[in-house]
């Protein structure tokens, strides 16, 4: 495993844990779950997300990208489904999850990348 592959992977899953602890949509058991939760996450956004946003292009279009908030959350949505004690509780809360997700993991990159 690559040391860029593993750091993507921790910050993931320590946003993750962020999100659980801001947001009341988002459940997280345990650290178990929280690594797998990532995991999974990591590799439904590698390899389901591509797919979904080709079949799904000519509504983000129309959305001037807006669909891709709903795709986030459907990801995030599935990774939980996938995972037991991760939860989101919905699929609005999924969307807003997702947002803010995005957003811990960016600053996390950037506090991370500055030091």
């Amino acid at each position: 495993m690559s040391n860029g592959l593993l750091y993507r992977w921790v910050l993931n899953a320590l946003a993750l844990l962020a999100v659980s602890f801001l947001y009341s949509g988002v459940s997280v058991s345990g650290p178990l779950a929280l690594i797998i939760g990532a995991a999974v996450l990591g590799l439904v956004n590698a390899f389901v997300r591509p797919v979904l946003f080709v079949l799904t292009l000519p509504i983000n279009l129309l959305t001037l990208g807006l669909f891709t908030f709903v795709l986030n959350g459907l990801m995030l949505w599935l990774a939980s489904g996938l995972v037991p004690g991760f939860a989101v509780h919905g699929f609005w809360a999924a969307v807003w999850a997702s947002i803010l997700l995005s957003i811990v993991s960016a600053f996390l990159s950037m506090v991370v990348k500055s030091r």
